[in-house]
């Protein structure tokens, strides 16, 4: 008889610290090239000078598209473990102890002796966040690191779509997830990231990909036009996998085969910051579909966490609100 998996939830990404400040629009007008709302690769010089322009207080939390979507998938309950970069610093340290003291198995992170990837979110007063990151060692793993042992023991891996960026690494990420047996879902995580790997989003399309999640930008990125968001959902999901576009206070649109579900918004009191929304969105939706629930549930599930970030700094929803949110989401799952 073959052992149940180890892990329900194995993500894979970059470990990076996320470095939070609010600012106007005239301060991204002055000081910040490329669009409101994007992430481009920068180097730690670059991050360092925002800084000093910011002034004021900048906040540090953990971060990384496919490591929040795991932590609250923990924290909602999955056994998880990570597959990423860690630096050789004490930033990378917190970094670890957070993970781990939120119940995730940090036996599959890598190491290196360079400092930690970071990312400055540059926060505007309607909740939007700018980004600017320095992936330190998170950019140093190589293909040659990653192996089917990773991935043993795992039910599903979850990808970011800042992998992306790598083509040989995501390749050696996605072929060692098949080969051992996982599901897979991938974050397409910013129209930028889209726009640089069309070609290979495409190709693993046609091979199989059990879940995306994209935004409305990222989706218009990849088909190349403008169209209902519904219309995204019903293509992505003629691949054959299950497809979420997410419309941030919107709701979603969710769709396998021929079914097309939309998803409610959960109304936010208070938007602080957008940081991570998706991301636990992808969370909740993961641990409802991973649970066994039905697509509008998991999605609903998606919508409440989501909800829940945005009135926070930062992805990390506070230790204080998480015995609310296992019971909400419980009780939404029929686990009560």
């Amino acid at each position: 008889m073959t052992a149940p998996p180890a892990f329900d939830l194995l993500g894979v990404g970059s470990p990076i610290m996320d470095l939070l400040a609010h600012v106007d629009d005239a301060f991204l007008r002055t000081h910040v090239a490329g669009d409101k709302g994007g992430m481009i690769l920068v180097d730690d010089d670059d991050i360092a000078s925002l800084v000093r322009k910011v002034g004021g207080d900048v906040a540090m939390l953990p971060g990384g598209s496919a490591a929040n979507a795991t932590l609250d998938a923990t924290r909602l309950g999955l056994r998880t473990t990570f597959l990423g970069k860690l630096g050789g610093d004490v930033t990378a340290e917190h970094y670890y102890a957070n993970f781990t003291a939120a119940g995730g198995d940090g036996s599959r992170f890598k190491r290196a002796t360079l400092p930690n990837g970071r990312c400055l979110s540059l926060v505007t007063p309607d909740g939007q966040r700018t980004m600017r990151t320095h992936l330190g060692a998170a950019m140093t793993l190589r293909p040659d690191e990653v192996s089917v042992a990773d991935f043993r023991g795992a039910r599903h891996a979850h990808i970011e779509g800042y992998l992306l960026f790598n083509p040989a690494l995501a390749d050696k990420v996605v072929a060692c997830a098949r080969e051992a047996g996982c599901t897979l879902s991938i974050d397409l995580a910013s129209f930028e990231v889209v726009n640089a790997a069309r070609d290979w989003i495409f190709d693993q399309l046609g091979k199989g990909v059990d879940i995306v999640f994209a935004n409305e930008d990222e989706a218009a990125a990849l088909f190349q036009r403008r169209d209902d968001f519904e219309n995204f959902a019903r293509e992505l999901a003629g691949f054959g996998g299950i497809a979420a576009v997410k419309l941030g206070a919107d709701g979603a649109w969710v769709a396998q085969g021929h079914d097309l579900h939309r998803i409610a918004p959960v109304r936010a009191h208070h938007v602080v910051d957008t940081t991570g929304a998706g991301d636990s969105w992808a969370a909740g939706f993961l641990y409802g579909h991973l649970r066994g629930t039905p697509l509008p549930v998991a999605g609903a599930i998606g919508s409440i966490m989501g909800s829940e970030t945005v009135q926070h700094l930062g992805a990390a929803i506070p230790d204080v609100h998480w015995p609310r949110m296992r019971r909400q989401v419980a009780t939404l799952a029929g686990e009560t």
